[in-house]
């Protein structure tokens, strides 16, 4: 392997895990766990009656993760559950909940708006279409691992 590409590898690892930690920051001055933030933000993304396994789906994480964490906001009255068919539970925010995703989740969501918005269209798409290619190839070789 060439040290160059050795050296961008490292590179993009950082920046990934750079981002992981953003994330992860922005949670902890909220005061709320990673995945009470996933939860969170995939129900002020996609509206109320996410499913729990939906969510651990989208954001490869385990399903106990994320039953954990609706438990907890359940007891917080930021969330309540509503059966969705056998197992399923449908997620709805309280009035609440409501409220505590205006304060904490949708700022965090207009700023990553904004970046993209910042962004040129082409570069946007750029970075989309590397992604995916980085992904997939990476999925494809691991499995062979």
């Amino acid at each position: 392997m060439e040290k160059r590409v050795g050296l961008e590898l490292c590179e993009f690892n950082t920046l990934y895990k750079e981002m992981d930690e953003l994330y992860h920051a922005f949670a902890l001055k909220k005061g709320i766990s990673d995945s009470e933030l996933m939860i969170c933000y995939f129900l002020v993304q996609f509206g109320d009656g996410g499913l729990q396994r939906d969510i651990a789906g989208y954001y490869c994480t385990s399903k106990q993760t994320i039953h954990s964490s609706v438990k907890k906001l359940e007891e917080q009255g930021i969330l309540c559950a509503k059966a969705g068919g056998g197992r399923d539970r449908k997620l709805y925010f309280t009035p609440a909940g409501r409220q505590f995703a205006e304060e904490k989740i949708v700022p965090l969501i207009e700023a990553e708006n904004s970046i993209f918005a910042d962004m040129a269209s082409e570069e946007r798409t750029e970075l989309l279409r590397l992604t995916r290619k980085y992904v997939s190839l990476f999925r494809e070789k691991t499995k062979r691992l």
